[in-house]
């Protein structure tokens, strides 16, 4: 089977297709055939710094929608054949760039009929990061108001429609041209960050979903009614802003998703319900996963990237 692996930390340059032998499901796992593979931005950090993998070598990818091959002892819900997406194993190694991936069955839930392969591949990691934070962490209820930064990205389109569909107010931080993209997924102040200060336009917010890191969740401190909420996606909690949040009475606070079956449940509830849409921006090739990692890391993307590994 062909799979994206590296032998060494760096650029776009280590990552080299190659053949390896096929796995073999153990007991309460599948094999699934990957059909298709999302890319996000842990993709490209681990490539270059390790991050949770550490010393190569390893396979990239955890966001994989594919179909049952073989089921290992133990596995009654599920049969050669039936269609899947899921986010196993995060953050140890996946390898959702390959052909084939192994996994526990319950880090996978079937995979509707009305949402294709690539669509699927491209929920579940930034689906479930926004869901476990706006929902199970921050209980989002209607009439609260969340502030929702890079809101046109892969994680940050799908945090929108979320809180939208929790009965939330969504400010989105985004350039101009994406306003009427933001608009059509819910959000109802967009917000160009380039030419408007979102402190003055965003007040008494519940919850601010901080996609950028940098000093923007610093900043964002400043939009939180008391009580409120911040999540320091990419970069945690520094000490500045603890000490910040601490001052003004809210909550600062980082987030590391985590494989969840009754997540991505719900997720399909809203999937199925007309709520929930996944944007995937751009399709490529297994083999051009550094392109894809390119185009990524390159922060202008709408939506998600995702890989085609079989070739559909």
């Amino acid at each position: 089977m062909r799979v994206v692996r590296q032998t060494e930390l760096g650029g776009t340059d280590v990552l080299k297709v190659v053949e390896v032998e096929r796995p073999e499901p153990g007991p309460t796992e599948i094999l699934v055939r990957v059909h298709a593979a999302g890319v996000n931005p842990v993709d490209w950090k681990t490539r270059e710094h390790g991050v949770f993998l550490g010393t190569p070598p390893f396979v990239l990818g955890w966001d994989v929608s594919g179909t049952v091959e073989q089921v290992g002892f133990g596995v009654s819900w599920l049969k050669p054949g039936d269609e899947v997406l899921g986010m196993p194993h995060f953050p140890k190694e996946a390898g959702g760039y390959g052909e084939y991936v192994v996994a526990p069955s319950r880090h996978f839930v079937r995979k509707p009929a009305g949402l294709s392969h690539v669509e699927a591949a491209g929920l579940p990691l930034a689906g479930l990061t926004a869901w476990q934070a706006l929902v199970d962490d921050a209980d989002v209820r209607p009439g609260q108001k969340v502030l929702v930064h890079a809101a046109a990205g892969g994680v940050g389109h799908l945090a929108v429609q979320i809180a939208k569909a929790h009965g939330a107010y969504v400010y989105g931080t985004a350039r101009t041209v994406k306003h009427d993209f933001l608009r059509d997924i819910g959000v109802d102040e967009p917000i160009d960050y380039t030419t408007t200060d979102f402190t003055e336009v965003a007040r008494d917010v519940d919850v601010v979903f901080d996609l950028i890191g940098g000093d923007n969740a610093l900043r964002s401190v400043d939009t939180l009614r008391p009580g409120g909420t911040v999540f320091a996606v990419p970069g945690g909690v520094n000490d500045e802003l603890a000490a910040k949040a601490r001052q003004r009475g809210v909550r600062a606070t980082g987030i590391l998703v985590e494989p969840d079956q009754r997540g991505l449940l719900a997720l399909l509830d809203l999937v199925n319900a007309g709520k929930l849409t996944v944007h995937v921006e751009q399709v490529l090739p297994l083999a051009d996963a550094g392109k894809a990692h390119e185009i990524g890391a390159a922060g202008k993307l709408t939506g998600k990237l995702v890989l085609d590994v079989a070739g559909d």
